[in-house]
């Protein structure tokens, strides 16, 4: 199974378009379009009943003590962990490529609208939501597409990672604030192929990749 998109180079860095805060020189972050990116497929297993796409960034920091803090950086050395930024599941194995933006466009205060998705597929919680529960401006259930908005501080570029899954199920049994980690357990046992892509992104102009 193969998958792409024509909006994100693979191995490239994510467009402004596609991100959700991009940097400024006077407030270091600034909300940008946030389209959800094109996403095209093609080798689908025929015994495939469903199809679900997940794009994580695995180089989030573990701790917070240092994240958008002025006169701090986040350290390369540090922990990271898993951040999930989409998680589409219940999509037609025959589906059409998905069109930029269709699944996500702007930026939404408080979160978008969920778990229901366009072609009747379905949508998890992305980690927006526990990123900004404490805010009282902006904190909600994020349902659908959230593109990357890392630290400003941080000293490393991330990772965006986007994967495809064929499932020998056509809907998976999620509860409707199902994250990240409810998502991949319920694919476990299920899963008869599979195939991914990554893109970089950065906001902090002083980031170094400690992968390259």
């Amino acid at each position: 199974m193969l998958v792409w998109s024509e909006s994100i180079t693979a191995g490239g860095a994510v467009p402004e378009s596609n991100a959700f805060g991009t940097h400024d020189p006077e407030t270091h972050v600034a909300l940008c379009a946030n389209r959800s990116p094109h996403i095209a497929w093609s080798e689908v297993p025929a015994a495939a009943k469903s199809l679900a796409l997940v794009m994580h960034d695995p180089d989030v920091p573990s701790a917070g003590d240092d994240v958008n803090q002025e006169g701090k950086t986040v350290p390369a050395d540090l922990p990271r962990v898993d951040f999930y930024h989409w998680l589409l599941t219940d999509l037609a194995p025959d589906a059409s490529p998905l069109a930029e933006g269709e699944f996500g466009d702007g930026v939404t205060a408080r979160g978008k609208e969920g778990p229901g998705a366009p072609r009747g597929a379905r949508h998890g919680v992305n980690d927006y939501t526990g990123w900004f529960a404490g805010d009282a401006d902006m904190s909600g259930s994020y349902y659908g597409y959230d593109g990357p908005c890392p630290p400003w501080n941080d000293s490393i570029v991330h990772h965006y990672h986007f994967t495809l899954y064929a499932l020998d199920v056509a809907s998976l049994e999620l509860a409707d604030d199902a994250g990240g980690a409810a998502v991949l357990a319920a694919m476990e046992g299920h899963v008869i192929d599979k195939a991914s892509f990554m893109a970089t992104y950065t906001i902090n102009p002083d980031a170094v990749d400690a992968l390259a």
